[in-house]
């Protein structure tokens, strides 16, 4: 999984997979899922991130090779 951030756009963008998008789905205003070519979720567009998202810091719980705390 891949979290970007674009700061001149305001928009994250979370990769969760490496396959490609075929398919798109507004689910709110500003955020949108991308679907492969099976209808699995590879990625979340979310425009105006700032407002929306706690971009400050980033916490990982839980994953299988450990836990980690990430300051932006």
């Amino acid at each position: 999984m891949k979290i970007n951030y674009y700061s001149d756009t305001d928009s994250l963008y979370i990769h969760l997979s490496d396959q490609p998008s075929i398919d798109s789905q507004e689910i709110s205003e500003g955020v949108v899922l991308d679907y492969d070519e099976k209808g699995n979720l590879v990625g979340i567009d979310i425009d105006n991130a700032s407002k929306k998202v706690q971009l400050n810091e980033l916490i990982l719980n839980q994953l299988p090779s450990n836990i980690m705390k990430v300051p932006a």
